[in-house]
């Protein structure tokens, strides 16, 4: 492909898009009408003139199309803009594709993605993007799945987003994966879509099987049921298969229903959780089934957990893995990590929090040994993890439905991955190891503990320092043009500031009487990420706009920052 495979306007309403294309390419095409009675369309043509078109006579929504061309070479891309809107346009080859990605060609101004060049958190190629679904290694490597719209930058119709890694750091995106069923797509109504799920290997051979949420309003009884698809190219799914039609009978449940995770119990069976709400207050439902592929015959087991702090209504999202030993062991602690739709902290707050309980899962029942939040930020929501090897790995939305509504463009990324360990009667999330491997160069070693300003390059940063003992008090100034922005510690705990300069009223986002004396921060355009003490205390907080933090100052008695470094990142 050559640099004039950007759209190029012509002074008539013909926009063409030269391309030069390997053997074999596939392309997908998200296109509309302009006018009710002439579909709208999009031309292929070579040196030989016109040779395929793909047409869609849908004024409402984006129609999608799949064509392939076989020879490659140059093909230039028509379509009239008086007549044919088009959303997006990537090609890929399909029998590479997990090791070259998709190439991108054409999105619309309200739906490209952000151009913020040294950024290193993953976020769509275009579109939309919130939970992160299916996280797992399928085939030697970390997938991700995401929920989606392609059209814009706010909530829609919900389809799946795909990428894939080698390091969970550094992702080739991929073609769509998953879609709801055509009824759904066929306007823009905001009704549903291919809701949160898991996703596991096959039983029977190469491929994933995947398990999703359908939401569609309006439909009775069930706004949500769960249904199966399996891939076995790790590209996109096939027929989708309903395996849970209803709610559990007499369980005084409303039509929240959904988030199927799916794992393997201590007693070698497949099991399901699902989030939802009862008179009760935010529930976890438990289901399981002896199909070894997982494919049929689920059966509901019962609650495995009633939660009733914070005003919660139904819990989201929630997963369950085993920490400090083998599934099958019985001395296994395992995580049940869970979000709280609507909750709030009435002291300080914040809202839509995520809880982490640590005990023991026998397969039937979990036996809570201790609680903590998952993150005292707040925007590391809809978490999920998964057991790679011996290390739980998990990542998260870096945003939150308190800010986000479906009505804006509301453009977000992805948490940094963390690993998840016990170190006592606490859980550990820092970042994953890998990613030390953004580090481009050293800024500072002396200025930032001396209480001098660090002035930075971009606004991609990683800072640590370390205090002479804990919770020694240090407030910690980030220079930003719309935001006061800062960590702090100080006699009510650790907290990150985060409040307009305009004296808007801001949450305050504390982890209470925490007293850490490591600190590790990651700044990016968009967002911030601390780490306390190896990951004992997380606050991950999303930063409206992309501007960047441009300096630190570091406020502190003198003597009580031992050391402190300050690294320039680059993904």
């Amino acid at each position: 492909m050559n640099d004039t495979s950007l759209p190029i306007e012509a002074e008539s309403a013909i926009r063409t898009i030269h391309l030069d294309l390997p053997v074999n390419t596939t392309f997908h095409i998200w296109l509309k009408a302009k006018k009710e009675d002439e579909a709208g369309a999009v031309a292929f043509s070579n040196a030989n003139g016109k040779f395929a078109e793909v047409s869609s006579s849908n004024t409402d929504e984006y129609s999608f199309r799949i064509y392939q061309i076989f020879g490659g070479g140059h093909v230039e891309l028509n379509y009239d803009t008086a007549l044919t809107a088009v959303s997006v346009i990537y090609w890929f080859t399909a029998s590479d594709v997990l090791e070259t990605g998709i190439t991108v060609v054409h999105t619309k101004p309200d739906n490209a993605a952000p151009d913020i060049s040294g950024s290193y958190h993953f976020r769509p190629p275009f579109g939309w993007m919130n939970d992160p679904n299916g996280f797992g290694r399928f085939e030697g490597r970390p997938h991700l799945f995401y929920q989606h719209y392609s059209h814009g930058l706010h909530w829609n119709t919900m389809h799946w987003g795909h990428a894939v890694s080698s390091d969970y750091l550094r992702w080739r995106h991929l073609p769509i994966f998953l879609f709801p069923s055509e009824e759904l797509t066929a306007k823009p109504d905001k009704r549903g879509g291919a809701f949160s799920g898991t996703t596991i290997p096959l039983a029977e051979g190469p491929g994933i099987r995947v398990f999703f949420t359908e939401q569609e309003l309006g439909r009775e009884p069930e706004h949500q049921i769960q249904l199966t698809a399996i891939s076995h190219d790790l590209i996109m799914a096939g027929q989708a298969d309903v395996i849970l039609a209803t709610r559990p009978a007499n369980e005084g449940l409303t039509p929240d229903f959904r988030d199927p995770y799916v794992f393997r119990g201590p007693d070698g069976i497949w099991k399901m959780l699902l989030g939802s709400q009862s008179d009760q207050g935010g529930v976890i439902l438990l289901y399981e089934t002896q199909d070894p592929t997982a494919a049929s015959d689920w059966t509901y087991v019962g609650k495995l957990l009633i939660e009733t702090r914070y005003k919660t209504t139904a819990i989201e999202c929630p997963c369950l893995l085993p920490l400090d030993g083998p599934v099958t062991g019985r001395a296994t602690r395992w995580v049940l990590i869970y979000g709280l739709m609507h909750s709030e902290d009435a002291q300080t707050g914040r809202k839509n929090l995520t809880m982490a309980d640590v005990g023991w899962f026998d397969g039937k029942t979990f036996i809570k040994s201790f609680g903590q939040e998952l993150d005292f930020g707040t925007d590391n929501y809809a978490f999920q993890a998964f057991l790679d090897g011996d290390t739980a790995v998990g990542i998260g939305w870096l945003a939150n439905w308190c800010d986000a509504s479906p009505e804006i463009d509301f453009p977000t990324a992805m948490t940094l991955p963390r690993r998840l360990h016990l170190a006592g009667d606490a859980l550990l999330t820092p970042p994953i190891g890998a990613a030390e491997s953004l580090r481009s160069q050293i800024l500072d070693r002396t200025r930032l503990a001396a209480g001098e300003r660090v002035t930075f390059l971009s606004g991609a940063i990683e800072l640590l320092f370390e205090t002479s003992e804990a919770g020694r008090h240090f407030d910690l100034e980030l220079e930003h043009p719309t935001l006061r922005l800062g960590v702090v510690c100080d006699d009510t705990g650790l907290w990150i500031r985060h409040e307009d300069k305009s004296g808007a009223p801001s949450p305050h986002y504390l982890a209470r009487d925490a007293r850490p004396s490591r600190f590790r921060i990651f700044l990016d355009f968009g967002s911030i990420e601390v780490f306390a003490d190896r990951g004992r205390w997380v606050g991950t907080k999303r930063i409206d706009g992309f501007a960047p933090v441009s300096s630190a100052l570091l406020h502190a008695p003198a003597g009580s920052v031992q050391h402190a470094t300050v690294w320039a990142l680059k993904p």
